[in-house]
């Protein structure tokens, strides 16, 4: 087992890196463009070996000091690990929980659009999506139904933020992504490239999904689902520049679902078969 280096006061300059909120961690440069500088966070063991096995290079590493988990011994001597107790522990990072082990990794170099649209099958793209944990439901959605990237525009969450990976189990940190200031570049890149762009809205007129998906048929090439805010939904000018439309049927009374839950659905109707 690799030696740890016990801290017993939260307040331990060496712990700085794990008490900084979002904004210290990633700056707004790094979390809107695509420079892919700065740290994100991992919390728990399973996120932190997700990280590790994406080959995200780590930082600074603080775990249970009484328990540390296994996954401790994966980290290079030259990675600095501390060690501290449940207060420490529960106090530095926030939570009220204190984990076995919390991760701070750099920021892997973030894939361009053109990167995902001419090496994917199948994108998520989302407009407008600003809750972490609709973002993080939702890379957790996609990658379990075999979809192959993700898309955001400038004003959706971060899928590296702590609540976003916690979220996704870390699967964000293995799915190729990439930030695009707005859609209208990526939307007109995929019409050149015979994309097959469904946006969802609950629009009454707009077809029921299972018939979209049936249209479009399982062998169909390039397909990305474009997801909007629940309030607002997608853009008129993203409605307008998609393939088609696509609804989710709901029962009488209801409008719709949440992002989320409609990303599950519309990536399991619409994935990749054969």
């Amino acid at each position: 087992m690799r030696a740890l280096t016990p801290i017993d006061d939260a307040g331990d300059p060496r712990l700085e890196v794990f008490r900084r909120n979002e904004r210290g961690l990633a700056n707004r440069v790094d979390r809107r463009a695509d420079d892919g500088q700065g740290l994100f966070m991992a919390e728990g063991d399973l996120v932190v070996e997700r990280a590790l096995d994406a080959g995200c290079r780590p930082h600074a590493v603080l775990v249970d000091a009484a328990r540390p988990p296994a996954v401790t011994d994966r980290f290079d001597p030259d990675v600095p690990v501390y060690a501290g107790g449940d207060p420490v522990r529960a106090m530095v990072t926030g939570l009220g929980v204190p984990l076995a082990i919390v991760a701070v990794f750099h920021r892997p170099a973030r894939h361009t659009v053109d990167d995902l649209l001419t090496t994917s099958r199948r994108l998520v793209v989302v407009e407008a999506v600003d809750n972490p944990a609709n973002i993080g439901s939702i890379v957790r959605n996609a990658t379990g139904l075999g979809w192959d990237g993700l898309l955001v525009d400038g004003t959706s969450a971060d899928p590296l933020a702590r609540r976003s990976l916690r979220v996704s189990m870390g699967t964000a940190v293995r799915m190729p992504w990439a930030r695009a200031r707005d859609l209208a570049e990526p939307l007109a890149r995929m019409r050149e490239l015979g994309w097959t762009t469904v946006a969802l809205t609950p629009a009454a007129d707009a077809p029921a999904l299972d018939d979209v998906a049936t249209a479009v048929g399982p062998a169909a090439g390039t397909v990305a689902i474009l997801i909007g805010s629940e309030r607002a939904g997608l853009a008129e000018t993203t409605l307008a520049a998609a393939t088609v439309r696509a609804r989710i049927p709901m029962a009488p009374g209801v409008d719709s679902l949440n992002a989320a839950a409609a990303s599950a659905i519309a990536c399991y109707a619409l994935r990749p078969q054969g």
